[in-house]
């Protein structure tokens, strides 16, 4: 799931910034906040998850441990990124640059990993949400000129239609805010050169604001923002230039946020798919399409998501992943900006295992989903196979079982048991006690396993950077890297054996959950855990419980069934 989180006092319509009484660590410089996430709660009181405490404990067992793959299902990966370079898993078996499928797998050239959202026409950066899709295939059908024959395709088709109807109501909903939004964000953007004017050569401070007189309605909407940010300290005291480019960059995330949403992805006229990848979408058994373009359009996504898990500290740069001494990043490119088609995700699971992954991420998600089945039908491959996936539960602050969050490892909400036993869901929390839920997350006690940190993450962005997110998208790979390193050291674990581990040992909260219900309203009751994972005591758990000396022995190797060797002869490729 794509969702860049804007500041605050932005996206609350102005709301007012909390003050401080002294400016705060650059973030940027801020060491401790850039590895926050791996701190031990012991002694730091924060709810971290214990990283380096787990691979001391492991080590100490004698255990040696074995790369284990772990597949990145999402927007793209930069593969060169210094910080991830060195843990990205190289397809051995095929001879890159050469334009044979040297494997036999069905894809060419796929050295890294692969992406079912490109083609031999490019890549698709953009696409429509799912409720888009779903309202312009079956309009005509539910809702044409022929009342009548509405009806009775109503009639024929009730699942369709309840698909339908809650799709128009999402998306006659969102497509208006989306545009709303474009629309004040713009408007903004347009009035900053007017609203540096304002400063009138001054910093930036509240009496300063407080002293400039409006006379039209654009500046005094202009006065109210510089009013909001002057509470700000990152910003407050700062330079007319200095507040400019504050409010440059405040402004280029929202629209890069908004703008797609306003003018493509709610746009029943906007499809990329036919010209770019060249499917016949609605063929669900179609597999062998796509590209080897590993990074895509806007890899910002996929690369901080694989730096969560893998992430290795290089020059100045103290930022690590949670699986960094074991795990190796296969990039599986199905999530554009915009929802992700439940065709590609299927497709992508089946690739990822079959060419040796054993924990999948899967930091995306949707309120309808047309293809479930055949997603579905891949989570079972998945689960027959030994493989592990990871699920972010959602970034809309809601309870995913009254707000259906798909891919689902529920065919029902109220069924008593998921019917898979290899998949964690995972809500978000955050380095604050007193606020522990991130305000964005999902939560549920029988949908959501477990909690992980997801707001303030720092990890690599593409062209060898680093940057902060948050989402739940970033606390699912926090999970998939403490799996990598449970698997690791002990690869006889079953997928259902590390989720046990990774649930009965969270640290727990009761602390106040802010849900929007006066039931159940504290942390330890929104997830199965009710807690934040902690991997060292995890580590332990596991080992005692399921540890077996004797799998220990033997190196994991991929069994790719579906794959056909080819006679041709090979260079040797380092991996």
């Amino acid at each position: 799931m794509k969702k860049i989180l804007i500041a605050a006092y932005f996206m609350t319509g102005f709301a007012v910034f909390a003050q401080q009484t002294a400016a705060p660590l650059d973030p940027m410089q801020d060491k401790n906040l850039m590895t926050w996430y791996h701190q031990d709660f012991a002694s730091s009181n924060v709810y971290g998850v214990n990283t380096q405490n787990a691979y001391k404990y492991l080590e100490s067992k004698g255990l040696k441990p074995k790369p284990v793959i772990v597949g990145v299902l999402d927007s793209g990966v930069d593969v060169e990124h210094p910080g991830l370079i060195k843990n990205m898993w190289r397809n051995v078996n095929e001879i890159p640059g050469n334009g044979i499928d040297d494997d036999g797998n069905g894809y060419i050239d796929d050295i890294y990993g692969w992406n079912f959202i490109g083609g031999k026409n490019g890549d698709i950066d953009v696409d429509n949400m799912e409720v888009t899709r779903v309202v312009k295939k079956y309009q005509s059908v539910f809702e044409g000129p022929n009342s009548a024959q509405n009806k009775a395709n109503q009639a024929k088709m009730p699942a369709e239609f309840d698909m339908y109807m809650k799709s128009k109501e999402i998306f006659t909903k969102k497509s208006v805010e989306a545009k709303q939004n474009y629309e004040t964000y713009k408007r903004i953007s347009d009035m900053i050169p007017s609203m540096i004017a304002m400063l009138n050569g001054q910093n930036l401070t509240p009496d300063v604001v407080v002293s400039i007189k409006p006379t039209t309605p654009e500046q005094a909407m202009a006065a109210q923002v510089l009013g909001q940010i002057s509470k700000d300290p990152s910003v407050a005291g700062k330079s007319p230039a200095e507040v400019q480019k504050f409010l440059e960059a405040q402004m280029k995330e929202a629209l890069d946020y908004y703008e797609p949403q306003a003018l493509k992805q709610y746009n029943l006229d906007y499809d990329p798919r036919a010209s770019i990848v060249g499917d016949h979408y609605d063929d669900y058994a179609e597999k062998n399409y796509g590209n080897n373009h590993y990074k895509g359009p806007d890899a910002q996504h996929g690369t901080h998501v694989a730096g969560i898990i893998a992430g290795l500290p290089q020059g100045n740069e103290v930022q690590y992943g949670v699986g960094y001494k074991v795990a190796k990043i296969m990039t599986v490119r199905a999530v554009p900006n915009g929802d992700e088609r439940d065709k590609d995700v299927a497709n992508a699971i089946r690739y990822a295992v079959d060419n040796g992954a054993r924990i999948l991420n899967m930091s995306f998600g949707k309120p309808v989903s047309p293809g479930k089945d055949v997603v579905w039908d891949a989570f079972k491959y998945a689960e027959s196979k030994g493989v592990l996936l990871v699920k972010a539960a959602g970034n809309e602050n809601e309870d995913i079982a009254e707000h259906v969050y798909f891919p689902t490892n529920f065919k029902n909400v109220t069924d008593p048991k998921p019917f898979i036993n290899n998949m964690i869901v995972v809500g978000a929390s955050t380095n604050d006690n007193e606020f522990l839920r991130a305000g964005f997350s999902n939560y549920n006690k029988k949908l959501v396993d477990v909690f992980a940190p997801g707001e303030k993450i720092y990890s690599t962005v593409p062209d060898g950077k680093y940057e902060y997110l948050q989402g739940t998208s970033m606390a699912s790979p926090v999970v998939a890297g403490a799996a990598a390193v449970l698997l690791a050291y002990m690869p006889n674990l079953t997928p259902a054996e590390m989720i046990e581990s990774l649930v009965k040992t969270s640290n727990k909260s009761t602390v106040n959950a802010m849900i929007n219900s006066n039931t159940n309203n504290r942390f330890d009751m929104i997830s199965e855990a009710g807690g934040v994972i902690d991997l060292k005591k995890a580590a332990e758990y596991a080992y005692t419980h399921f540890y077996k000396a004797s799998a220990n022995s033997a190196p994991l190797k991929a069994k790719p069934s579906t794959i056909k060797k080819k006679a041709v002869k090979r260079k040797a490729v380092k991996k």
